[in-house]
């Protein structure tokens, strides 16, 4: 596994160069321009579409509009707001949350845009199962463009769809189950693959059943799962009122200079902040990744914009909302910056690893008489060694196994890539060399936020938030996955790859696949950044067009053109049956 994830990381070095990451920005600030700030729209038009006052059962497709939002934001309102939020301040420090903020705004114009086009070429001669997405767009939209293109339209709408199930197998299914599974193993000491079975024949459940079924769940899911989270993050918030502004403005002042290394916070600088936010945002929201297109072309519409407008929703709710509570209830309750919970009298030693080049581990350290039981399977220690690649600075951690043996403790260190030998002495930081922390990951650093303001909170809540957004998010990318395959190979391949698909969510729950936050992030970055690579040149190909069109819908509104009716019952919303014929 250590090969591969290598591997991973050299292709992420790549993808994930300031060049794309500024790309994507400008691209988002050009359709914010051309649609004429598209996100008043969406917090306006597009709630009143939500909410059912424009849903006529006799328009094409399968679900209405508040199933469509609540199918792509299954994908999206994930343990990405739990974990994805922990990993970008561990890493980048609270800078990274400004950033978030920015490209949520901007992503609400991006995923306007994207959801236009798929709607604009989207095909619902199954009324049942509607089809649409980045691939379609770009496979007819060249055909149509000029025949003798209609090759290359295929075969970009393929690697399109290649993209979509890397990403569909590595950040909406693998770093959902493993988060999940860790955060149940360090609360309730359920082994993770066991965890990982019975999430395996949850999804399973739902996912046979198609869109109509996933819109149906997701409709009675999302709200629910949003509004306990929320609950529970306002009412930390509130007992935490008197440092949440020094937060907020702690946020704005990292995101324009560095922050040093506090206690198990090892330091970021401006530029890693920066990428941090743009990396976790884009892997939170899917901005201009192409994903959630495939769940609003299922929505019942005879106007491709309007559904395009609901989609500008999401960013909002997820990255502006969700995200930025995740951020301030961490932040508040400064688990970021923990200290140690033990420091060693004696440092161990670094040792070379044998046969690995410029591999370097600790020897194995006794801690008898220095832990208790209560301590967790997994530590860390903070060293100094080549350029971190993750921060910028040159501080690293090296994760501990904890092995307990009747009254005795040790820890087993693994190992770390450097050119230069590692070293345990720590002057310029204001953490005390040999001191052990405990290695709080994605969703567990988060429930240990909520714990550290009320004793249980984080165990129970965000314990259960994690297993309902996990489940909700890969139902929703299982679904992407499946419209991929449909493109690719026929809807003769769908049954295989949901077996498939399930059978990973419990390879994910292996505990030795994934060690460290950085292991973790390389998995989800992966299949982020290429499927942004394939998407932003289908949307800036053919932006003119969902421009167009948004202008167009836009002057029919402003013209009163449109009659919207009374909303219908919520319940009815909810479960779709406002447009059953």
């Amino acid at each position: 596994m250590h090969g591969l994830m290598e591997i991973i990381e050299a292709i992420n070095d790549i993808i994930w160069a300031d060049t794309v990451l500024y790309t994507v920005l400008a691209t988002g600030v050009l359709f914010t321009v051309w649609s004429g700030f598209c996100q008043y729209r969406a917090l306006t038009h597009g709630v009143a579409v939500t909410r059912g006052k424009y849903d006529d059962p006799g328009d094409p497709g399968a679900i209405n509009h508040f199933q469509a939002l609540s199918a792509a934001l299954s994908a999206t309102v994930g343990l990405g707001n739990i974990g994805g939020v922990a990993l970008a301040i561990g890493l980048g420090g609270p800078g990274a949350i400004f950033w978030m903020w920015v490209v949520g705004a901007v992503g609400m114009a991006l995923k306007t845009t994207e959801v236009t086009l798929a709607m604009l070429y989207r095909n619902t001669d199954d009324p049942d199962n509607p089809h649409g997405g980045a691939m379609w767009v770009v496979s007819k939209g060249l055909a149509k463009w000029n025949p003798g293109l209609a090759w290359l339209g295929k075969l970009l709408g393929g690697i399109f769809c290649v993209t979509l199930l890397v990403s569909a197998v590595t950040g909406g299914n693998m770093f959902q189950s493993w988060n999940v599974a860790d955060i149940t193993h360090q609360y309730f000491g359920v082994p993770q693959i066991a965890t990982g079975i019975v999430l395996a024949i949850l999804v399973g459940m739902v996912i046979l059943g198609g869109i109509k079924r996933i819109g149906a769940v997701a409709g009675r899911l999302v709200p629910v799962m949003c509004a306990l989270y929320l609950i529970a993050a306002v009412y930390v918030l509130i007992m935490k009122i008197d440092v949440v502004p020094s937060m907020l403005a702690l946020i704005v002042k990292s995101a324009f200079s560095p922050l040093e290394a506090q206690g198990a916070f090892i330091g970021g600088t401006l530029g890693y902040a920066f990428l941090w936010g743009m990396k976790r945002a884009l892997f939170s929201n899917e901005a201009g990744q192409g994903s959630a297109p495939i769940a609003h072309s299922a929505a019942k519409t005879s106007e491709p914009v309007r559904e395009a407008v609901v989609s500008g929703l999401e960013p909002f709710i997820d990255t502006i909302v969700v995200c930025t509570l995740t951020a301030l209830v961490i932040l508040t309750s400064g688990i970021w910056k923990r200290g140690p919970e033990a420091t060693l009298d004696v440092l161990p030693q670094v040792v070379a690893v044998e046969g690995e080049v410029n591999t370097w581990t600790l020897e194995t350290t006794d801690v008898t008489g220095l832990i208790d039981d209560n301590w967790t399977d997994t530590v860390k220690i903070i060293v100094t060694a080549d350029s971190n690649p993750q921060t910028g600075n040159s501080l690293h951690s090296i994760t501990g196994i904890v092995r307990h043996d009747g009254d005795a403790a040790v820890i087993e260190w693994k190992r770390l890539k450097s050119n230069t030998e590692p070293s345990l002495a720590l002057d310029k930081t204001d953490v005390a060399s040999g001191s052990i922390f405990f290695d709080y990951k994605g969703a567990t650093l988060t429930a240990k936020a909520f714990d550290n303001v009320t004793e249980g909170l984080g165990k129970w809540l965000v314990t259960l938030a994690a297993w309902l957004f996990a489940i909700s998010t890969m139902i929703s990318w299982s679904y992407y996955g499946e419209q991929g395959m449909v493109y690719l190979l026929g809807q003769r391949s769908v049954t295989p790859y949901k077996y498939v698909y399930c059978a990973l969510i419990i390879v994910a729950a292996i505990p030795q696949l994934v060690s460290t936050e950085a292991e973790l992030d390389a998995l989800t970055s992966l299949g982020t950044g290429l499927m942004l690579l394939a998407n932003i040149p289908i949307m800036l190909i053919f932006g003119h067009q969902a421009m167009k069109a948004y202008h167009q819908y836009i002057g029919k509104l402003k013209a009163g053109e449109f009659h919207p009716h009374a909303a219908p019952k919520i319940t009815d919303v909810i479960s779709g049956e406002d447009v059953q014929e």
